[in-house]
């Protein structure tokens, strides 16, 4: 069954991958429409949300938002079926890089890098982190219940140079390279929503509590990674320019949980500068209710 569904859908998906992106927009266009006036997803999600982060915005700046955010967020969709064919001179034409020789500084000095990222922007078209950086890059996929969509979705992100590991296998690819003494460059994207009960720090993200990723701070302390933010921001319709920004290169010099607060502060700053373009669909303050004493 999962063939047959692969083997309906895939060869759509790839077809539509091949139109020029003038007529995705166009589709997109349509499917913003479609989602946001007639089958309003997640609108009420997006908005409460907002509310939360931006207590000081008017209502009406706030529904603004939440429109510019969904415009962008059918785009984004096609952007993503459009990095199943897109050619390598198109992409770097598309999503630039402000100063890649920042992480390579570190990689001529012989460092691994942990690259950590929010989703902000367009993060699916970072697969292109290889053509700009001299290191290997590697980065973490969720395994699909759909063997030959896993497949084919990692034949994609990995066309331009990046390895993928499934995120379970993550730190274990880690330490077989260190072993190896190969130099790495791993993305890490740290603003997800962990589980609860597998939380270990909660602090203030648009000064509500919540809890916070830390394995990109273990792991860097771990093997003593250069860890190096990157945000992308959006200049116009289907294009993009990412900039790399140095959190620390000595990670053993701090305390437990500043390397993550820092990384949120920054993370704050840049959503700041475009709140449009960050991804809230998911409910980012869903467990505020849920701070444990000794976070309070």
């Amino acid at each position: 069954m999962q063939f047959i569904i692969f083997a309906i859908t895939y060869p759509f998906i790839w077809l539509l991958s091949k139109l020029p992106m003038r007529i995705l927009y166009v589709i997109s266009d349509f499917f913003y429409f479609l989602i946001y006036y007639i089958i309003g997803y997640r609108k009420q999600v997006v908005l409460d949300n907002l509310k939360l982060a931006f207590p000081e915005k008017p209502a009406a700046e706030l529904l603004s938002i939440r429109k510019k955010f969904f415009k962008h967020l059918m785009d984004l969709m096609m952007e993503s079926v459009k990095a199943f064919s897109i050619s390598e001179k198109e992409i770097l034409k598309r999503y630039t890089y402000v100063n890649p020789e920042l992480v390579n500084k570190y990689t001529k000095e012989g460092k691994s890098i942990a690259l950590v990222g929010a989703h902000q922007a367009n993060w699916e078209w970072s697969t292109s982190l290889p053509k700009v950086l001299d290191i290997a890059v590697y980065g973490a996929y969720t395994k699909l219940n759909n063997k030959y969509f896993e497949k084919a979705i990692r034949n994609s992100r990995q066309k331009f140079g990046i390895e993928g590991f499934k995120t379970s296998e993550m730190v274990r690819g880690m330490q077989q390279r260190f072993s190896d003494k190969l130099q790495g460059a791993y993305v890490l994207l740290s603003d997800q929503s962990p589980q609860v009960h597998k939380t270990y720090y909660w602090r203030e993200f648009f000064n509500i509590k919540v809890p916070v990723h830390t394995g990109a701070e273990m792991l860097s302390k771990k093997f003593d990674l250069v860890v190096i933010n990157y945000v992308t921001k959006k200049i116009k319709r289907g294009y993009y320019k990412t900039e790399f920004q140095l959190i620390t290169k000595k990670p053993r010099d701090f305390e437990n949980y500043q390397i993550t607060d820092l990384y949120t502060a920054l993370t704050e700053k840049n959503i700041l500068e475009q709140p449009e373009f960050y991804l809230w669909s998911h409910k980012r303050f869903k467990h505020r209710d849920k701070v444990p004493t000794a976070f309070k």
